[in-house]
């Protein structure tokens, strides 16, 4: 901690977490005096088969809702929109956002549009949202984001192309429930990027200049069930203790970022998913060890701790060697994962890299968080050494 820092934390969801636990969703929302909410599904859970568990608690208890189930893996904004629409046509009370970050966003949204008015464009930014949205609660069903507990909501801008959030206190979800079961059956490659996605989330948090005692708590465990727990959670999806322990990763993770925010990697990223719809746990996972690489100098004492967290033998080496044993470890934790090394492998044409890298430093806050401070050249280094390798 640094001498004098101030610091100012909010966290105001209630999280109920444990397998099974989604049968209680009905009265979770029932606790907060409504009655009918909007359902936000991710489109992929009828895939799995999980709509039917994810559900059934409202279905038993004869609870009227509302469904909305468009959500794209990068959605863009015109979705809140509809979603707000088909909650004021049936004049829905509350939210509830069942699947990964799109539709937890998507339903952060439309609990502010809900009392707010407007379009979703209108409140992108910081600062924008003036009333509370209608009670809004997540259930996340891939262990990643940590959207469930931020108060952030991520969109595409159809008219410029560009990704950008709406961010304010009021994004907050009021309730959360994490029940594991609900990720038994993600698929090994949703298993590896969202997880990674959720150790950026730790790592950049723990990194950030924004720092503190508090944040640094939740990263540093985050980071440490990651470790533990990713391979296996990759290797065999039917591990409930590995699943587990992922999805409170996720959360610790989400609290993190909520606190200290997050770094050059998800600015990097934006462009990624907003030209190219690369999805954004894939794309911070190929970016995270490239970033991290350039980030050492700017907090060699840190990564040099999360090094020694990884298992790596740190005793007798300076904090640069012991620092360059974590960009060696997330390289080969993405080997392990089967992510893609590049982003060549993803398809990013080279000369596209100059007009990423401007889009990447108009995310402000991501780059002003970074424990490095880039550069528009620094930022195509970096992208020129991830598309190579």
């Amino acid at each position: 901690m640094i001498a004098g820092q101030t610091f100012t934390i909010t966290q105001p969801t209630r999280i109920h977490f444990g397998p099974g636990i989604v049968d209680t969703l009905a009265q979770v929302i029932r606790d907060h005096g409504c009655k009918k909410p909007l359902v936000v599904l991710d489109p992929g859970l009828k895939k799995a088969g999980l709509d039917k568990a994810a559900l059934s608690s409202l279905d038993r208890a004869k609870m009227k809702y509302a469904a909305f189930d468009k959500v794209a893996p990068e959605p863009g904004l015109k979705l809140a929109d509809k979603a707000a629409t088909l909650a004021r046509k049936n004049r829905c009370d509350s939210v509830v956002g069942i699947g990964g970050g799109s539709a937890m966003d998507v339903a952060k949204a439309v609990s502010i549009l809900l009392t707010n008015g407007g379009k979703a464009v209108d409140y992108l930014g910081l600062g924008k949202i003036k009333k509370k949205g209608v009670p809004k609660i997540m259930v996340p069903t891939s262990a990643g984001t940590g959207a469930e507990v931020t108060f952030t909501a991520v969109f595409i801008n159809e008219k410029t192309g560009s990704k950008g959030g709406m961010n304010g206190d009021p994004l907050y979800p009021d309730a959360a429930v994490l029940d594991p079961n609900l990720t038994m059956s993600l698929p090994p490659q949703v298993t590896a990027s969202t997880g990674i996605d959720a150790l950026t989330h730790a790592l950049e948090a723990y990194t950030s200049i924004q720092a503190n005692p508090i944040s640094e708590m939740y990263s540093l465990e985050a980071i440490d069930l990651i470790f533990a727990n990713i391979r296996t959670a990759y290797a065999d999806g039917r591990n409930l203790t590995a699943r587990s322990n992922m999805l409170l990763a996720s959360l610790l993770g989400g609290k993190a970022l909520a606190i200290a925010g997050v770094g050059l990697v998800h600015a990097m990223a934006y462009p990624l998913g907003g030209m190219f719809g690369i999805p954004h746990g894939l794309a911070n996972a190929v970016l995270l060890p490239y970033v991290t690489a350039y980030n050492l100098i700017g907090n060699l004492e840190k990564h040099a701790v999360l090094a020694a967290l990884m298992g790596y033998e740190t005793e007798g080496m300076s904090p640069r060697e012991a620092a360059e044993q974590l960009v060696a470890g997330l390289f080969q934790l993405n080997m392990d994962l089967d992510i893609p090394a590049t982003l060549k492998d993803l398809d990013i044409p080279a000369d596209k890299i100059p007009e990423m890298a401007d889009i990447a430093l108009t995310v402000e806050r991501p780059v002003e968080n970074n424990p490095r401070r880039p550069g528009r050249d620094d930022v195509i280094a970096v992208y020129e050494y991830a598309l190579n390798g």
